[in-house]
């Protein structure tokens, strides 16, 4: 049943799935096909999926869980579907080419500070300063067996601050996970999507705020903008980040920072009011 289901996908992807599922034991793993690769069998990358997602879920900071679980889940389909969306765009097939990488090394994070105010190389570097982070902190992708897909996956990872960077959501979880579910519906890599059950350890304001004020426009952006695999961050170092949202077709997130700063005034000022009347009361 199983080999009359596979013969009725399409060739490429009948391909993708005999080269991602092949079965060998640990004593007889597959040369690698790129420096770094780890060939895994179906009970491997079964085990690392289900592995990575609990304990990411449990410890959110591991970014080497997050990145597992982003490679295992991610074949035999999903990432040859964006390096097919890659290929569809003259930019991406230029980007394939190229093979540009973002690291300390092609970013220099001196002279993106020195840039216009609003361009999307300043809000990079700004993101990274506030994250105390560099472009090196990415994981070098080693489970996706295709060399080409794996140089996609690790395009992917490199530009996730940039995803910040163009959106411009805040820091604080409710945007996090806005990105992440953004990022779902453009790529459609289940990690993405997977990233989401972290809302059960979100506080109810929290949640609510997820739920009715960010969710909506990051499925909506996310499924009506351009891919932003395809996008060559490093030739749009100094272009206006509004500019580079339109020319994308996202539209800027809701701000909600001003109505947190608010909500944390009011519980503020009623906390002092409760203490005063508890000081009043026992006098």
């Amino acid at each position: 049943m199983a080999t009359k289901t596979l013969l009725l996908l399409p060739p490429a992807f009948r391909l993708n799935i005999a080269t991602t599922t092949r079965a060998f034991s640990v004593l007889s793993r597959p040369s690698p096909n790129y420096k770094g690769h780890v060939p895994l069998n179906l009970f491997e990358r079964g085990t690392l999926v289900a592995g990575s997602a609990i304990l990411s879920l449990i410890n959110p900071k591991r970014a080497d869980l997050i990145a597992t679980l982003g490679e295992t889940t991610a074949t035999p389909y999903f990432i040859y579907r964006l390096r097919d969306a890659m290929l569809s765009s003259p930019t991406g097939r230029r980007i394939l080419r190229d093979r540009p990488r973002i690291t300390s090394r092609t970013m220099s994070v001196e002279k993106l500070r020195a840039m216009p105010e609003n361009s999307l190389g300043r809000a990079y570097v700004g993101w990274l300063d506030r994250e105390g982070v560099s472009p090196d902190t990415r994981d070098t992708v080693k489970y996706i067996d295709d060399e080409e897909c794996a140089y996609v996956m690790q395009r992917y990872r490199e530009s996730h601050d940039f995803y910040h960077a163009l959106t411009g959501l805040p820091v604080f979880i409710e945007g996090e996970l806005a990105l992440k579910a953004f990022e779902f519906a453009n790529t459609l890599l289940p990690m993405t999507g997977l990233s989401l059950f972290a809302v059960t350890r979100m506080k109810p304001a929290e949640r609510q705020r997820l739920w009715s004020t960010y969710l909506p426009w990051a499925l909506s952006n996310g499924v009506k903008g351009k891919e932003i695999i395809s996008v060559y961050w490093e030739e749009h170092l100094e272009t206006d980040v509004n500019a580079l949202r339109d020319e994308l077709g996202i539209e800027a997130p809701p701000d909600l920072r001003q109505k947190r700063k608010t909500i944390r005034e009011q519980q503020k000022a009623a906390k002092v009011k409760r203490e005063k009347m508890e000081g009043l009361m026992a006098d």
